[in-house]
């Protein structure tokens, strides 16, 4: 966590969490089950610049803060843990590497399969009482039309995040 000692770093890690729950409130319900959201942005960001730690406290402080903020239902630690490793991924794939949409697409569909398809369907069914099977086979539809537009938004912000000279410098 001794990147956090940079008072850049500290700055643009709180900026990010913040856009994260404003993001937030730009959500489209499509069901109880299944919304479409736009956080992922700032958690991508975060991942790539700084390194899968940091990516996973944006995750945490993004998912905390928004439910401080403005609850949306009951609090449940299983989408802080979901939001952290999301992060987390990123960053692991994303990290000191040299921008590829091959890496994001792969971290997108990692995303999507363990976090967002078997976690959080998991809790959805623990919170809300529906079965597993029924929580996945509902958000799949979404899950397939979410990826390549995910993939392209992610892929847009982190090209001109990368073409940045002054993020070049903070970045480790």
């Amino acid at each position: 966590m001794s990147k956090l000692k940079n008072t850049k770093i500290l700055a643009i890690t709180a900026m990010l969490a913040a856009i994260s729950i404003i993001l937030s409130y730009f959500k489209i319900p499509l069901s109880p089950l299944i919304e479409i959201r736009f956080t992922t942005l700032p958690l991508a960001i975060a991942g790539f610049l700084f390194g899968p730690a940091i990516g996973g406290i944006v995750g945490l402080l993004a998912d905390v803060g928004g439910y401080i903020i403005a609850p949306t239902g009951p609090f449940f630690p299983g989408f802080t843990i979901s939001t952290i490793l999301s992060g987390a991924i990123y960053g692991f794939i994303l990290h000191h590497h040299e921008f590829s949409i091959k890496r994001i697409f792969i971290a997108q569909v990692i995303i999507v399969l363990v976090v967002n398809l078997m976690l959080n369907s998991l809790w959805l069914s623990m919170l809300y009482g529906k079965a597993f099977m029924v929580a996945i086979s509902a958000r799949l539809f979404k899950e397939i039309i979410m990826l390549p537009i995910n993939t392209a938004l992610v892929s847009l912000v982190l090209k001109a995040i990368g073409e940045r000279s002054v993020i070049k410098k903070v970045r480790a």
